[in-house]
Order: C-alpha cells, then structure tokens, then sequence
C-alpha cells in the first residue's frame, strides 16, 4: 500500500483551522439504549448537522465475529456502503491500529482503498476501543471533497463516541491523530 504520512506540525494553517462547529453535537448528543440505538443516534445527528457541510456518508463497520479478518457495515446514513470489507482500507488500517485516522485525498492510499462510492475524496475514521485497548468497530466518515477532514474533526468526533459510551479510548491530543 502507498501512503503518506504526514505529522499535525505538517499542516498548512487553513487545514489545521476547524472546518465544523462541533457545539451542537457536544451540548445534545446523549447515549440511550443498547449499543446499536446508540450507534444509530449518533449516525442520524452526525448526519443531520453535517450533510450540508461536506460529508457524503456516516456510518460504521463492526468485526465480524464469524472471520475477525474482515468488517460489517452497521449504522449508516445516506445510502448502503460495501459489506463486509477487509481490513486493508482506511477502516481497517483504523481498527488493527486502534488510532484515529485522517485520510486528506483517497489517492493516497493507493491500491488499499476501498472504494464503496467513486465520488469520495477524503474520510476520516476512528476506533471504537473497549476497555483492552482493541477496537470492535470504526466510525466512518466520507466525502466528496479533497481535504474535507482535519485533526480537530477526528478530535471533536472521539470525544462524542466517548460521550455516547461506543469508546473508551478518546484522542484529546492533536499528536494521536494518523493523517495520510
């Protein structure tokens, strides 16, 4: 797989600047119900404040627990998205490395990617981790867009996995943050 990865401090000022107000989120966003409620609710409001604002597609993949060598899809909006998948993508690059994932231009990842929809530029995943430190699931988050995502939206999105209680792990710090 060719990719390149790049550290926070090599980020031009207007990636590194907030592309969304995560306030909204943060202040209403609650976890009720089992897991999969959960993990619905928080697709649907991450899709209803974000759909206008550059993101194509939420949604998340969890291991499948009959071959751990791939991932199902889970909760989405908008449309259906590739199931299962392997781990050779940016989810599963997410999900064996239990780190946040910016992914600025798909191209990047060369052969490895896993294209569920031709139009997506750019996404970025995050681990759902249980208390062992292992993820059992990714977030992800597409768009059509090159450079959509930053280091502050895979930050402001762990701290609302972990508000919601589908993580234990939540990146605060700007350096946990893989960006390719």
């Amino acid at each position: 797989m060719s990719s390149t990865s790049r550290s926070v401090a090599d980020l031009s000022p207007a990636q590194s600047s907030p592309k969304r107000d995560y306030t909204n989120l943060v202040a209403h966003l609650r976890p009720v119900g089992g897991v999969m409620q959960r993990m619905q609710l928080f697709v649907d409001r991450v899709w209803d404040e974000f759909h206008t604002k550059g993101v194509s597609w939420v949604g998340f993949y969890t291991i499948d627990p009959q071959n751990p060598e791939q991932m199902l899809l889970g909760p989405r909006r908008d449309k259906p998205a590739c199931s299962p998948i392997g781990l050779h993508g940016a989810c599963g690059r997410c999900l064996t490395s239990s780190r946040p994932l910016v992914v600025t231009d798909v191209a990047h990842l060369g052969a490895g990617y896993i294209a569920c929809d031709p139009r997506d530029r750019s996404e970025v995943v995050l681990p759902c981790v249980i208390n062992q430190g292992s993820a059992w699931a990714v977030l992800d988050i597409d768009s059509h867009e090159v450079n959509a995502f930053d280091v502050h939206d895979a930050v402001m999105l762990s701290r609302l996995l972990s508000q919601m209680g589908l993580t234990a792990q939540m990146t605060s710090d700007a350096a946990d943050v893989v960006v390719v």
